[in-house]
């Protein structure tokens, strides 16, 4: 990589950080008037995939519709995006949205321990001590007044944990089980078709429908831009591990939980208490040592260029 190379790649990998970032206020914004998780939940798969559909048109592509297919669909519908999203939507109700950022960002230490489960990876002290560093930062924020308006709710907090155990197993899913020839574009693609049609259903039948004609507030606007973002910022970063290889991809991790962050006291002037800070930090750590290392992480990426 040559360092003109390199520092556009950077800039590729800030731009990729700070999207991913913002989709955590804007969801705040959008169950801030009353609006509940089904009704989140459908217009958000069904504006990725009308997304999907336009870019998958403009490369060219199309999405295979066999029963191997669907069955990929389907899985990383309901683990990427139907449970994992319902949970994140609730949890937004009652947690600062920094404090979910922090919390997602427990998704890499959770694929560690499933990776094991699945025999998919081998224990590694250094990794372990990741996991540990990363279980005590999430004890400093269900510490009592552990923000500045009070007590944060222990309930909410391990539901907003749910939504990374479901992307950690995700990611090992796929790494165990394969995606049938698919290409993540094509995943993403026919995961957000076959999410819609789940949610349709569930935000009728529980009366959380939301009305999609104008005029629209900051729920709306914010339910849109976070799902166009989210849909961008994926196929973004598909396209930055094709062309700077998934050791220097996966940095992205450490600056969307910093974006995060940020965007939550720009946006939303949330203010935190010190033990939020230092649990922050020691997410970050946790983060660093629960990485592969960097020959795994190259023969694993090799492995799954071959399988496809």
């Amino acid at each position: 990589m040559t360092g003109r190379a390199a520092l556009g790649f950077t800039a590729v990998l800030i731009l990729l950080g700070a999207g991913w970032g913002l989709t955590m206020p804007l969801t705040k914004i959008a169950v801030s008037t009353g609006y509940q998780h089904f009704g989140l939940l459908f217009w958000q798969m069904a504006i990725g995939a009308a997304v999907m559909t336009v870019l998958g048109l403009v490369r060219g592509a199309r999405l295979p519709w066999g029963r191997d297919h669907m069955r990929v669909y389907l899985v990383i519908a309901l683990i990427g995006s139907v449970l994992p999203n319902s949970a994140s939507y609730q949890a937004a109700v009652h947690l600062p949205s920094g404090i979910m950022s922090i919390l997602l960002s427990m998704i890499p230490i959770w694929a560690f321990p499933i990776a094991l489960l699945l025999a998919l990876d081998r224990f590694e002290w250094r990794r372990f001590a990741g996991l540990l560093v990363g279980l005590t930062a999430v004890l400093l924020i269900v510490l009592p007044n552990a923000n500045m308006t009070g007590a944060i709710p222990i309930f909410w907090i391990f539901v907003g944990l749910i939504s990374g155990l479901f992307y950690a197993f995700e990611g090992n899913y796929v790494a165990r089980w394969g995606t049938a020839g698919l290409d993540a574009v094509q995943v993403l693609w026919g995961a957000s078709v076959v999410g819609a049609v789940i949610a349709l259903p569930l935000a009728l039948f529980s009366g959380q429908w939301i009305d999609p004609r104008p005029a629209y507030g900051a729920a709306d606007i914010a339910l849109i831009l976070s799902s166009v973002t989210h849909v961008l910022v994926y196929a973004g970063y598909v396209w930055l591990v094709g062309r700077a290889g998934p050791v220097f991809a996966v940095q992205v991790s450490f600056l969307v939980t910093l974006f995060g962050v940020f965007w939550a006291k720009l946006i939303l002037e949330e203010a935190y208490a010190p033990t939020v800070w230092a649990a922050l930090a020691l997410m970050l750590v946790g983060m660093f040592l629960v990485q592969p290392r960097r020959g795994r992480v190259e023969a694993a990426a090799s492995l799954g260029d071959s399988a496809r």
